[in-house]
């Protein structure tokens, strides 16, 4: 990226931008042929040791030894640039915090929404107003496996075993099916959003494992798609934060953000609906971000003002609503026996705690004790807390054939 806008971004930036080292761990690695070999070594302190470095860019990820890395350039009055969404979500505010005493920059655009401008946009263009909401489809892996059980009718495992021979999801991919990396990226984007400073595992998070054809032929029915969301909503006193599955209405644009793309859909109290659709992963879109943020550190120590963007960032501890205090409509998914006085009995335990049913329909062959049904619900608005006691006490009942199962839903 450097190399193909070499004409562009001196003009930009004021002065050329020079590559001065590039380490690595494995120097014998194939690199592209602007990668000079004489940048290359595996030893950190090539680096540090060079005082003509003005900036210093990490994209290794993880904690160790990134974090200190990332310190130490810090400390030695050096700007950093970083796409780590785990040390930002563990560590974020005081790595910030440091980086404002020393008066450097820190900027993280490429660790949320690979080339979308999420953190540039709440930073910048939203500075003079105030974020009700965010919605995001913030991990390209669960995109694309929903997108393909919706549009090909794939199980979960064979919409997996796709995104992996396409490259789209890791051997592993736990961090992204379980929804931990839409979380991570959840915490970083709420630094902006609502200047808050939140433990990672307090955010409620849920995957996508449990999804599957039924749930997708119900939410068709009642008019709804499903999608993995990370939300976060400021309620004044508390915030709310979770990340899962979500019924949204079709007619929603976020509903029609498929495949690997990322979307971010912003809710201003001035400025009202803001979407921002892109590429959330990958190399090249992950370098514009990182070539973007190296512009505006560079630009800044120019002008004299390195280190003042940083300093406006204020990110405080917040409360977090408790999940069971959460308000919203319900899909309710109760895989029964087909014996009299079911739906009775389920009735009489959701209206035991309060929650109504605005529609139901019932799927699969009845008339036979040996093959479940599926009896499928919409709730009218209710709190977690309320269906999480009726499904408990449902829960109990021999008719079931299955643990129930919900999915909270999102109309926006």
């Amino acid at each position: 990226m450097l190399q193909d806008n070499r004409d562009t971004l001196p003009r930009r930036v004021g002065a050329g931008l020079e590559v001065a080292h590039v380490l690595v761990r494995d120097r014998s690695k194939p690199r592209v042929p602007e990668c000079r070999d004489e940048w290359v070594t595996t030893d950190p302190e090539v680096v540090f040791a060079d005082e003509t470095v003005d900036i210093v860019v990490e994209v290794m990820g993880g904690e160790t030894p990134a974090r200190e890395y990332i310190e130490r350039a810090i400390d030695a009055g050096k700007s950093v640039v970083s796409a780590n969404k785990y040390l930002l979500a563990t560590h974020g505010p005081a790595l910030l915090e440091r980086a404002g005493r020393k008066g450097v920059d820190l900027a993280f655009e490429a660790s949320v929404g690979g080339g979308i401008p999420v953190i540039r946009t709440l930073r910048e263009a939203l500075t003079g107003d105030s974020v009700v909401s965010i919605h995001g489809i913030l991990n390209g892996t669960c995109n694309y496996i929903l997108t393909r059980m919706k549009k090909a009718g794939l199980a979960f495992d064979d919409a997996l075993r796709e995104a992996q021979e396409l490259g789209y999801a890791e051997a592993d991919p736990t961090l992204d099916v379980e929804g931990f990396d839409a979380a991570q990226k959840l915490v970083v984007t709420s630094m902006l959003a609502f200047g808050a400073s939140v433990p990672v595992s307090e955010v409620s998070v849920e995957g996508i494992t449990r999804v599957d054809a039924v749930d997708f032929a119900a939410a068709e029915r009642f008019g709804y798609t499903i999608k993995h969301l990370a939300i976060g909503r400021d309620l004044g006193d508390e915030l709310s934060l979770h990340v899962h599955p979500a019924l949204v209405p079709r007619a929603s644009v976020v509903a029609n953000i498929d495949d690997v793309l990322n979307c971010v859909f912003i809710q201003g109290r001035g400025l009202g609906p803001c979407l921002l659709v892109g590429r959330g992963a990958g190399d090249m879109p992950t370098a514009v971000s990182v070539v973007s943020d190296i512009v505006d550190a560079a630009r800044s120590k120019l002008e004299g003002q390195a280190g003042l963007t940083t300093r406006a960032i204020h990110a405080v501890p917040r409360k977090l609503q408790p999940l069971e205090e959460l308000s919203c409509r319900y899909y309710l998914r109760f895989d029964v026996g087909d014996t009299p006085g079911v739906l009775g009995v389920i009735a009489s335990a959701l209206g035991a705690e309060g929650v109504s049913i605005e529609q139901m329909v019932q799927e699969g062959t009845a008339g036979s004790n040996d093959l479940p049904v599926s009896v499928l619900m919409i709730t009218h608005e209710t709190q977690e807390g309320n269906v999480l006691r009726a499904l408990e006490a449902i829960g109990r009942e021999a008719f079931l054939r299955g643990k129930p199962r919900f999915i909270r839903i999102e109309d926006i």
